[in-house]
């Protein structure tokens, strides 16, 4: 029986996230494009991917006080509910400032992995859909190996306005159009598959606390608080180099069509989802620290080179490769996170940690157009590698001696 270690809950957990960022990926692909096209600077377009990001932060805060007294489940529904409703809006008009409201409050995601709103509390949920425990890194490897692979295939979708344009006359603008209409019925869709969960998904323990931080015993505090330094170095990093604004570089320096460009990053989103299987196993001989930093170094040490490529043929094989090694680091940082703290923390944990990465990963975008409108147009790159190579050394003489206690045995 396929996954029978996994319960109805986790299934559909999985399923939801197959939906989501399948439409992930496309709007990763072609909405700092679409700015373009419509008329706004790259300052305009790196506010509104900001805009995205500081959704991710005030929902990220909003489920780590309230998703566990609320409801998990009800909490998911308002989220994917606003998604269907921001995918609406930008179908509906080309309005500046009801598009930057749109990103606001709307969970969509533009950085090519996701960051957003529905990420911790199904990062509490899934230890509790695993019916072994043996199988934990496994779940979170699934996780984002579907999710991916999902996203790789929403990414060819963004091929679909060249399509429409080319074959139907459609306007350049009107050519994408469907594509926010399909985000919208994306969240629909996983509005309806959130419907469907248990009330097994609920935090178990009761939460006997009336403020954020007393969902964390001491121990905890102090691992998490110092996690999420790092983790928002990390992101603030990664915010250089989200796949809007690389789709962007790469249409921008070496005039890569749509279609091309859809097959690179789905190309990349496949590379990435197979790196999450051997994540998996990397972890088990080695350990989740070891494996998140050694996999690390050398896919931020390709990211910095890609800004040198002379060519785009050599920027392109730079690039996929680093996507190989890049996000190999997700599900073990995942894993590690609710396997340090008790269960009735995970969702508090897990919220801070991703607060502080949406927070730090927010600012990035803005930054990254002000610096390749008057500055270096390939410095995100640079600036992006040597700061995770920074966070990679923290991260290791920080935790490398607090393991789960399924390593230490």
């Amino acid at each position: 029986m396929i996954l029978n270690w996994l319960t109805r809950d986790g299934k559909l957990l999985l399923s939801a996230r197959i939906v989501r960022t399948f439409s992930y990926g496309f709007l990763s692909m072609i909405l700092a494009i679409y700015l373009s096209l419509i008329g706004f600077d790259e300052i305009l377009i790196g506010f509104i991917l900001s805009a995205t990001l500081v959704n991710s932060i005030i929902f990220n805060l909003f489920s780590s006080f309230f998703a566990d007294r609320i409801g998990r489940k009800k909490v998911l529904i308002i989220y994917a509910s606003l998604m269907g409703i921001s995918g609406g809006v930008f179908f509906a008009t080309e309005n500046y400032f009801a598009l930057i409201i749109a990103a606001f409050i709307g969970t969509i995601n533009v950085t090519g992995s996701e960051t957003g709103a529905f990420l911790s509390l199904e990062q509490a949920i899934l230890p509790q859909t695993v019916k072994n425990i043996k199988k934990r890194n496994t779940v979170f490897a699934l996780y984002n190996m579907i999710g991916t692979f999902a996203m790789a295939g929403g990414i060819l979708l963004a091929s679909l306005p060249q399509i429409m344009e080319e074959s139907f006359g459609f306007s350049t603008i009107d050519s994408f159009k469907p594509l926010f209409l399909i985000y919208m019925l994306a969240g629909i869709a996983v509005v309806v598959i959130y419907f469907f969960f248990s009330k097994e998904i609920e935090v178990k323990k009761s939460l006997d606390s009336k403020s954020f931080s007393s969902n964390l015993s001491p121990k905890s505090k102090q691992i998490i608080l110092k996690m999420s330094s790092l983790f928002a170095l990390d992101s603030f990093a990664g915010g250089f180099v989200i796949q809007s604004i690389v789709a962007f570089w790469f249409f921008t320096k070496f005039g890569v069509d749509l279609t091309t460009l859809s097959i690179i990053f789905s190309i990349a989103g496949v590379l990435t989802a197979i790196s999450f299987f051997f994540a998996a196993k990397i972890a088990d001989k080695i350990g989740l620290i070891n494996t998140m930093v050694f996999t690390h170094i050398p896919s931020n040490i390709l990211l910095i080179l890609v800004a040198f490529a002379p060519t785009f043929h050599i920027a392109l094989a730079l690039y996929l490769v680093r996507m190989s090694l890049s996000q190999m680091d997700v599900p073990t940082r995942q894993a590690y996170i609710v396997t340090v703290v008790e269960e009735n923390e995970r969702t508090a944990a897990a919220g801070i940690t991703n607060t502080s990465r949406n927070i730090a990963q927010s600012i990035s975008p803005s930054i990254t157009g002000a610096i390749i409108h008057s500055l270096w147009f390939s410095a995100p790159f640079v600036i992006g590698g040597l700061l995770k190579i920074i966070y990679d050394v923290g991260i290791y003489a920080s935790f490398r001696k607090i393991k789960p206690s399924y390593e230490s045995e």
